[in-house]
């Protein structure tokens, strides 16, 4: 028996919606064929009051061995390094995770809020939020960048905004097999999130930023790249090549990528829906204007009224 416990801090819950979405497996598959016991859950747990706490605490104190902890959301640390922001019972969230993720065998950080912080901890960030081992781009977070789990691995971080729940199935089936999880840079798994990954891949509005053709407005058919500030050629997920419910993504519904499984999400995209910027400076502008242009006069002609 495999017991996982799922604790949910400064959250909306989206990302323990979009896994109670997975497909191929589903939840219950996955949950049968790897024998799995999600003995706590905040969300949607069976019980509640004094048996929660029991329950938790016997992970604490070794009585039971913690297989997975899934942290979703940030950890708050305020107000003045107390952590009362967000609590359980009679501990604070933050004290929750610095006492149980010693116990665990591995530690996923599910959303952008548990990997980098989010949402909760963009700016003026009154509550001090973070993520478990991340604070955006700066290694270290709520555990600090010496932290490893009893397997020896630091945070594994899957991040997104929500989370793809293949995401998260996937690398669950991997460490309880015992498959080795290569991480990127930021400690996220390379299968889903690698350097040669973006959501870019698999829009099906590629044909139209090769030949410069922006969408002017929402509708339009058209790249959501220049006018749109669509951040999916700088964002390494595979949103476009793995779907959403096996059948769309953001883009192939006309609305940009944000830029939701990055590090500094959402400030390093903000303002959203906003014409982007040259990515070229100086004299490099010049043969990117040139092949731009080259490029706009060679579109096929059944693009040419679009």
């Amino acid at each position: 028996m495999v017991n996982v416990v799922w604790m949910q801090g400064a959250t909306d819950n989206g990302c323990l919606v979009s896994f109670l979405n997975a497909q191929q497996p589903d939840v219950y598959q996955a949950i049968e064929k790897l024998g799995v016991t999600i003995s706590y859950q905040n969300t949607i747990n069976p019980t509640s009051g004094k048996d929660v706490i029991a329950t938790l605490e016997k992970y604490i104190a070794g009585e039971e061995q913690l297989d997975v902890l899934i942290v979703e959301g940030a950890i708050p640390r305020g107000p003045n390094g107390t952590g009362m922001a967000c609590f359980i019972g009679p501990k604070s969230f933050a004290q929750w995770i610095s006492e149980l993720a010693p116990k665990a065998n591995y530690v996923l950080a599910v959303g952008t809020c548990a990997a980098f912080g989010n949402i909760p901890a963009a700016e003026p960030n009154p509550t001090d939020a973070t993520g478990v081992q991340w604070h955006k781009k700066e290694f270290g977070g709520f555990l600090g960048k010496n932290f490893k789990s009893r397997s020896g691995l630091p945070v594994i971080n899957i991040s997104g905004c929500p989370v793809h729940p293949d995401w998260v199935v996937q690398t669950l089936v991997a460490v309880l097999l015992g498959k080795n999880v290569e991480l990127d840079k930021y400690n996220r798994p390379r299968d889903f999130f690698g350097e040669d990954i973006t959501v870019h891949d698999g829009c099906p509005r590629n044909e139209y930023y090769a030949f410069k053709i922006s969408a002017e407005k929402f509708g339009d058919k058209g790249c959501l790249y220049m006018n749109f500030g669509c951040a999916g050629p700088h964002t390494h997920s595979d949103c476009n090549r793995r779907l959403w419910n096996r059948q769309s993504s953001l883009t192939r519904c006309g609305i940009p990528c944000h830029g939701c499984t990055n590090p500094d999400f959402p400030e390093g995209t903000m303002p959203f829906f906003q014409r982007r910027r040259l990515v070229a400076e100086g004299w490099k502008v010049v043969p990117y204007l040139i092949g731009s242009g080259f490029m706009k006069l060679a579109k096929p002609s059944r693009l040419k009224n679009e």
